[in-house]
């Protein structure tokens, strides 16, 4: 970076400061565990030398919070794929069942929302199409932050819910579906060439829950990729061209994820498409009735604790889906 020409190339010289950013953050995640080790180690002197009971407690607080550092530190060493630093697109569509999956869908979304809340990932809803009764029939969602698409990766499937539907008068038990689609935000790539004649470019007026928040204007835009049938929609900027902008940056990362796993058999698995989105392709369980359970199927870990996962508490089904991709 002391280079005088350093700055001449742009992209060249923002991938160099985007990798020193990495690395700091990696170097500051491991300092903080030093120094919260060394912070310990003192107030287990001070307790050896008077076991108070305020030393205690300020000793179990410190070490407690030392585990906490220690197990984010851990996790993060787990992310080491190519685009896992990157921000993340999150994309949410109900399986059949009309208003029962719309509204799971809408519950997944608020799940994701209060995540991000709890990771300190900055999240924008970048299209949401609310249901005709309840809940939504699609969102998409922008994670920033370091290692968004590494954390969420692991989100990529269908969930399934089991619950007391509170749409039926009976009170009959019900299985719901919804998808979650995971790409990582990509900026820009040599590998994507995109032709304009390849593009449909529709735009209309933003929805919303009204207010300050719905553009009366045709603002909002959906682009269509005429060769692969990838649609993306993005309404909530404020203009037509920053949503055109945004949505040009997402339909970039899919088609280079689409691209990196062209050597799949079906074209539906490089889209997000997991086959009919119902019982026996799900990753995930939900269950609120007739017991309380939300389990992993693909790494067997479970919680009686639904609703810490519904407010967000889903690290620790990240971390088991981490270790298990890298086989420990």
């Amino acid at each position: 970076m002391s280079a005088p020409d350093f700055w001449n190339d742009q992209e060249s010289s923002q991938k160099t400061v985007s990798r020193i950013k990495q690395l700091k953050a990696k170097q500051d995640s491991f300092n903080k565990v030093r120094d919260e080790c060394d912070e310990v180690k003192i107030l287990v002197e001070f307790f050896e030398d008077e076991s108070s009971e305020e030393n205690e407690l300020e000793l179990t607080e410190g070490f407690n919070s030392l585990k906490k550092t220690f197990r984010s530190f851990k996790l993060s060493t787990l992310l080491s794929g190519e685009y896992d630093s990157n921000d993340t697109i999150l994309a949410i569509h109900p399986g059949a069942g009309g208003t029962e999956s719309q509204d799971w869908a809408d519950m997944l979304m608020r799940m994701y929302l209060r995540y991000a809340e709890r990771n300190n990932f900055k999240v924008s809803i970048l299209e949401c199409l609310d249901g005709d009764v309840a809940g939504i029939k699609s969102a998409t969602l922008l994670f920033e932050g370091r290692n968004a698409y590494g954390y969420l990766k692991s989100e990529k499937g269908v969930h399934r819910l089991v619950r007391i539907s509170p749409f039926d008068s009976n009170a009959r038990r019900q299985t719901s579906f919804a998808s979650v689609d995971i790409i990582p935000q990509i900026e820009n790539t040599d590998t994507v060439q995109i032709d304009p004649k390849d593009l449909r470019i529709d735009t209309y007026r933003s929805t919303g829950a009204g207010g300050q928040k719905v553009n009366k204007t045709d603002s909002a835009v959906r682009i269509t990729h005429i060769p692969t049938g990838i649609v993306v929609a993005v309404q909530n900027e404020r203009s037509q061209f920053q949503n055109k902008d945004k949505a040009m940056q997402i339909l970039i990362s899919k088609l280079t994820a689409l691209m990196e796993e062209e050597h799949k058999e079906k074209l539906s698995e490089l889209q997000g498409d997991y086959g009919q989105i119902a019982w026996g392709n799900q990753i995930r369980s939900y269950v609120f009735c007739p017991y309380t359970m939300v389990k992993d199927h693909r790494t067997k870990f479970e919680t009686a604790n639904v609703q810490a996962v519904m407010d967000g508490d889903i690290g620790e089904f990240i971390e088991a889906y981490l270790r298990a991709s890298l086989g420990e």
